[in-house]
């Protein structure tokens, strides 16, 4: 089974990605999906996409990357949180 890989980002790679590391653990788990979730730096994105398959932020991105990307302002503000989890694994299990 894949093991992916994916970053979690926000300004300071600090206080909000944690909130949504803790989310996308749950979530994975729930759904049997093997997972590394790396915590970061929004400023870190560019140089780490290549080991990564997906990226998760909190913050807009400044650019487009390599791998597909999600904001998950849902999952800090409550609405739409469920419809980003959808998403999220719609994507993975693809």
């Amino acid at each position: 089974m894949k093991k992916y890989k994916i970053l979690v980002a926000c300004g300071a790679g600090i206080a909000t990605s944690t909130i949504v590391c803790d989310r996308l653990e749950q979530l994975l788990k729930n759904n049997n999906i093997h997972s590394e979730i790396i915590q970061c730096k929004i400023s870190e994105v560019a140089t780490r996409q290549n080991e990564a398959d997906l990226i998760v932020s909190t913050t807009i991105l400044p650019t487009e990357y390599k791998i597909p990307a999600f904001n998950a302002v849902a999952y800090i503000s409550g609405f739409g949180a469920e419809a980003l989890d959808q998403k999220i694994l719609n994507h993975l299990k693809a």
